[in-house]
């Protein structure tokens, strides 16, 4: 029963935090989030025709996927971790909230599409590992941390990460060529 509620916790927080960027994006933003270059046909162009360093690439990548798991570990070692658990879920749907929107601002049902893609396939990874990082810092202290889950994680991350580098760019671009 009571991993019921850590779910009900999670998907609750997740959709409040998506529903939140929602509202930001077209209540507080929308201007701002219509002259996003990001989404532009002129940036579109330009990563289609960019040649990726991939060493460069997936040391950034890496960067920026781990970052967020130092901070969850580091909040794990002290009273906080389940309200640091809760807020990067919350975080997470916010974020997505709000770039589904200006993704449908600029590029319409192709927008959607495109962000789809870009979290295609590396976002399983991602999901898994930090959905048992996630889990721990709730349900700790009957959950505990072991060199299982420690060589899960990294594994998750790590696959997710060479996914995102090597995989990804590829399908990008072939979408962005057919649009």
């Amino acid at each position: 029963m009571k991993i019921l509620e850590g779910k009900k916790y999670f998907i609750l927080c997740y959709m409040t935090g998506f529903f939140i960027g929602i509202l930001y994006a077209n209540l507080l933003s929308g201007d701002y989030m219509a002259g996003i270059g990001i989404l532009d046909d002129y940036f579109l162009e330009q990563y289609v025709q960019t040649e990726i360093n991939t060493a460069e690439f997936l040391w950034y990548v890496a960067y920026l996927r781990l970052l967020p798991a130092v901070f969850l570990f580091t909040f794990g070692c002290t009273k906080l971790r389940k309200g640091a658990a809760l807020v990067c879920i919350l975080w997470t749907g916010f974020s997505s909230g709000l770039i589904l929107v200006s993704a449908v601002m600029k590029l319409g049902m192709k927008g959607i599409v495109l962000c789809l893609l870009c979290l295609t396939p590396q976002f399983i990874c991602y999901m898994a590992g930090y959905l048992m990082l996630l889990w721990f810092l709730f349900a700790y202290p009957a959950v505990r941390w072991n060199l299982s889950k420690t060589v899960c994680f990294s594994l998750f991350m790590l696959t997710g990460i060479l996914l995102e580098c090597y995989v990804n760019p590829v399908i990008v671009k072939m979408f962005l060529r057919t649009i």
